[in-house]
């Protein structure tokens, strides 16, 4: 008979394993903040002009094992990952392979006919009709990007196209379908030759549990008060355009420099990725909600954000334009019981006091 461990008590596990931090108002607030929530890693990128002055570590990226976070540690992307599926199509646009008004019909020629005003537009603002996957969706079986359009296809349109918004994971799930259609790449290895190729963003990718991946983060989910590793999904569900890429903070800085200039996106693009996209009706849709991220205007302070959550992972990037910002957050725990907003409102009022008002009640998606 083998023997079953021991069960630790989690804030002892949490608190005996975790590594001494300097003295530093903000690495204090954040470790203090993480034993709180019980979150077993956290990494925090500050970007400042242009300039990286917090990139650390908090915790521990593998509890089984012992191991700290460092800025190396790969973490799970969530729904952050939207956004270079977003690039992604953004780069086809400027390749002149296809338009964001062109109907989803024109490379998805199968698409039911309630799909004939969809459009590119409609779903990388999530404003396509399409809202969540079927509730008895099964997540451990693998797909075929054929099989996964049919369950898509079956969905019943929320509303019709361009009519509201609502956060549609199957509309990213479609778009990355339909990047590999009309480039003949998969969605990761176009990524791979037109984002993180160019811009030396070596531990960036699509995840696969199969690979060897150094510095690799273990997701956590809490059950009752206990640690649990995260839930099995099948390889086909774990790599999907709607959020299941791999980053780091290191690779985060690279991203994070390429978006202020034209390296990758020209300004024409970037500035159609941050602009709430408009409703049939003529508003601005509710989320303030442009492609793979969301935008909001202030008092004149631009802010694009997103989160993520996914595998027992939480993510949250916030960028404040025009106060050349941003404060990137990943933890290895699930999204029921990590909240970052905290976290981020406090290393934002540090760094930008009069950012302050505009953080204290931001969530992510």
């Amino acid at each position: 008979m083998i023997a079953t461990p021991r069960r630790l008590a989690l804030p002892l596990l949490l608190l005996t394993l975790a590594p001494a931090l300097a003295a530093d108002e903000v690495d204090d607030f954040v470790e203090a903040e993480r034993q709180r929530q019980h979150i077993p890693g956290v990494s925090l990128l500050v970007v400042d002009d242009g300039k990286v002055v917090k990139q650390r570590g908090y915790g521990l990226a593998n509890v089984e094992h012992d191991v700290p976070v460092r800025p190396e540690t790969i973490f799970q992307s969530g729904s952050v990952g939207k956004q270079f599926t977003a690039a992604a199509v953004l780069l086809l646009v400027e390749d002149g392979k296809l338009d964001l008004d062109d109907s989803v019909h024109k490379f998805l020629t199968d698409a039911p006919e309630a799909w004939q005003p969809m459009t590119v537009r409609h779903l990388l603002s999530h404003t396509s009709g399409l809202h969540g996957m079927p509730q008895d969706f099964d997540y451990q079986r693998d797909y075929t990007e054929e099989e996964l359009l049919d369950v898509i296809y079956g969905l019943r349109l929320a509303t019709k196209p361009g009519r509201a918004w609502r956060y549609s994971n199957p509309g990213y799930i479609t778009l990355g379908i339909l990047i590999h259609k009309v480039s003949g790449q998969f969605y990761g290895d176009f990524l791979e030759e037109r984002v993180f190729g160019p811009l030396e963003m070596t531990a960036t990718g699509v995840i696969s549990e199969a690979d060897i991946v150094p510095h690799r983060a273990a997701g956590y989910r809490l059950v009752e008060g206990e640690l649990k590793n995260q839930k099995w999904v099948s390889p086909t569900m774990d790599s999907t355009a709607d959020g299941s890429l791999y980053f780091n903070l290191v690779d985060l800085v690279k991203w994070d420099a390429a978006l202020t200039d034209d390296r990758l996106l020209s300004e024409a693009s970037r500035r159609e990725m941050w602009t709430p996209q408009v409703l049939a009706d003529g508003q601005p849709n509710k989320a303030g909600y442009g492609f793979g991220w969301s935008f909001r205007d202030v008092a004149g302070h631009r802010i694009v954000s997103h989160g993520g959550a996914w595998q027992g992972f939480s993510s949250l990037i916030f960028r404040a334009l025009d106060d050349r910002l941003t404060v990137v957050l990943l933890a290895n725990l699930s999204a029921d019981a990590c909240d970052l907003a905290p976290i981020l409102h406090h290393v934002t009022a540090h760094y930008r006091p009069e950012l302050a008002a505009l953080t204290a009640k931001e969530h992510d998606q």
